[in-house]
């Protein structure tokens, strides 16, 4: 496929407008250029839409749930419209509660807390590291990566059947891969564990921007995302799902909000009656701006339909491995096939590069943005790149140490809000890399690989 000739079909959905847009940055060999933002597994730039509901309501910003003030009702009514939008965002149960919180990790580590005693946790080594670490307190069986997806229903399923009969177990599963972009089979996984008398989970931040999510159609106990994946600003997030847990557990934050009642105890102590309902673990002045700005995402994606959101992605998708192709140096990883279903997110290596400067590269001579290292996702990345790695190497040359392969990978990701141009821009600076090196030569400093000087001859 010619790079020249690198479109997405007319028919297709145009890029929804974001923030940032149109910001240029320098570049090492002279000039400006409009940056291309291909990082959004990492952090999504906020919809415009989202920035400008966030900005009319800044002016009527209030303290929420005990003010009498006019704004302070106002913006009582804005957050938990907020609740009732994601709910219907993510299709709940008509008992199932929507807690805000600050991100997937936090929203995790919350059903951390909650999980009843002698709870055991299956989670596979495939995930991101916030759904891999917060079951500290939990016996965690970690299951291998499987090779497909029916392998990773089996997987589940054996260990399931040889857990004690009795007993509370939840399962901890991505929708999407946030190295490969791979989709996994939730619906399935979900059968899987009900049928053991486990509970599960979907850490839906990579899936949530990219595919509609049913808590009912895929049967999840619980759904977790992040409002900065989502097109909302940082610092908000969701747990939506089953109550019972939850409601037993001992509120998560202690403090204002979270407690019905307060009284002084005979013995000198404090009683303290808590909240049974979603109060219960959002002690403290909650998000109400990041509560808003997620709900606002969740309305305009939803508008913007899924269907033709994905059909873009998939043209996207697609253009990246057709343009990249014959460039034998590139190696794409998967887990289920080069042919697997997948949202906007593609990692691979190219032989002779380190990560890290083909990445610095892109950036200081093409204005592009990916992510270079191991994602958050360590034992898959590892998996995916032939085994355990040492520390690092220099970022100017392959890694001697690990046999001239890269020590970490690429990942390029997009979204709703990819123009054509930067897809394009990305496919053209790897070939020319690839062919005809790095124009500057390139340093470790402070850990990072940064532009030292230009390339001789």
């Amino acid at each position: 496929m010619s790079v020249s000739t690198l479109a997405v079909a007319p028919s297709v959905l145009a890029p929804l407008p974001v923030l940032g847009r149109d910001v240029t940055v320098p570049l090492v060999t002279g000039g400006e250029v409009t940056y291309a933002a291909l990082d959004y597994a990492a952090s999504a730039p906020a919809l415009q839409r989202v920035w400008d509901d966030v900005a009319a309501y800044a002016p009527y910003y209030g303290s929420v749930h005990r003010g009498a003030g006019y704004l302070s009702q106002l913006s009582t009514e804005l957050f938990e419209n907020a609740r009732r939008t994601v709910a219907g965002f993510l299709d709940c149960r008509t008992d199932d509660q929507v807690v805000f919180t600050r991100s997937t990790t936090d929203s995790l580590n919350l059903l951390a807390a909650a999980l009843p005693d002698g709870c055991e946790v299956f989670v596979f080594e495939t995930e991101h590291h916030a759904s891999l670490l917060p079951w500290r307190a939990a016996r965690v069986t970690c299951l291998d990566a499987p090779d497909s997806p029916g392998q990773a229903v089996t997987t589940l399923e054996r260990a399931l059947a040889g857990r004690a009969p009795y007993g509370p177990a939840l399962v901890c599963v991505t929708g999407a891969s946030n190295v490969t972009g791979e989709l996994w089979p939730v619906r399935e996984l979900a059968a899987a564990a009900h049928a053991h008398g486990a509970r599960i989970v979907l850490d839906a931040a990579q899936l949530a921007p990219h595919h509609a999510v049913s808590v009912r159609d895929l049967d999840v106990d619980w759904v977790a995302f992040s409002g900065h994946k989502l097109y909302a600003p940082f610092g908000s997030g969701v747990l939506a799902g089953r109550s019972d847990w939850l409601r037993a557990a001992e509120p998560y934050l202690a403090g204002g909000g979270a407690s019905r009642k307060v009284t002084r105890g005979a013995d000198g102590g404090v009683d303290v009656e808590w909240h049974d309902g979603v109060a219960r673990h959002e002690a403290g002045s909650p998000n109400v701006i990041g509560a808003h700005a997620i709900a606002s995402a969740c309305e305009a994606l939803t508008e913007a339909g899924f269907e033709a959101l994905a059909a873009r992605e998939e043209a996207l998708v697609r253009a990246v491995r057709e343009g990249l192709a014959d460039v034998p140096e590139v190696r794409f990883l998967s887990l289920f096939g080069d042919d697997a279903p997948r949202v906007g997110v593609l990692s691979f290596v190219v032989e002779g590069w380190n990560s890290s400067h083909l990445a610095a590269a892109l950036s200081a001579e093409y204005g592009i943005g990916v992510r270079d290292g191991l994602f958050c996702a360590h034992p898959l990345v590892r998996r995916l790149l032939g085994g355990e790695r040492g520390a690092a190497g220099e970022c100017g040359a392959p890694d001697a140490a690990a046999g001239g392969k890269s020590l970490s990978a690429i990942r390029v990701s997009f979204g709703a809000g990819t123009p054509d141009e930067h897809v394009e821009r990305f496919v053209r600076a790897v070939r020319e890399l690839v062919r005809d090196g790095a124009r500057w030569t390139y340093r470790t400093q402070d850990g990072r690989c940064v532009p030292d000087a230009p390339a001789r001859g």
